[in-house]
């Protein structure tokens, strides 16, 4: 919750593109902030948003870089080193379109940078803006 606060205090009273600016920056020292695998995740997710959906803004939510559209989250990276966790997951949050019948996922848990899941993560993010 500190973070969030912190990230709110960071743009008030910045609009448009100053905001904007000052929240992809905060997005890019989020990513070079982490090592190893989770910078690696984060990193490959970077690259597919600005290939596949421009249009998406670079943010941070509660630390972790984010991906949004109309000030709302499409796509997150939530590291393994914030919870000494096994593994980072790349999340989607409500407004991605990757509805699939009553039930599917929105959370992948990532162990590595494969070509696999360079593959996977491609596909979703694009399934995810439409």
């Amino acid at each position: 919750m500190k973070q969030r606060a912190a990230e709110l205090r960071a743009s008030k009273g910045l609009k448009g593109s100053a905001k904007r600016a000052r929240e992809a920056q905060a997005c890019a020292d989020a990513i070079t902030a982490l090592e190893g695998t989770d910078r690696q995740v984060a990193q490959l997710l970077d690259d597919l948003v600005t290939e596949l959906a421009p249009d998406l803004d670079p943010k941070t939510m509660y630390g972790f870089p984010a991906y949004a559209r109309d000030g709302k989250a499409v796509v997150f990276y939530q590291p393994a080193s914030r919870w000494d966790a096994r593994y980072g997951t790349v999340a989607f949050d409500e407004s991605a379109k990757l509805d699939d019948g009553p039930f599917w996922p929105t959370s992948f848990a990532v162990l590595e940078v494969t070509d696999e899941v360079r593959q996977r993560l491609r596909e979703l993010v694009a399934k995810a803006v439409g």
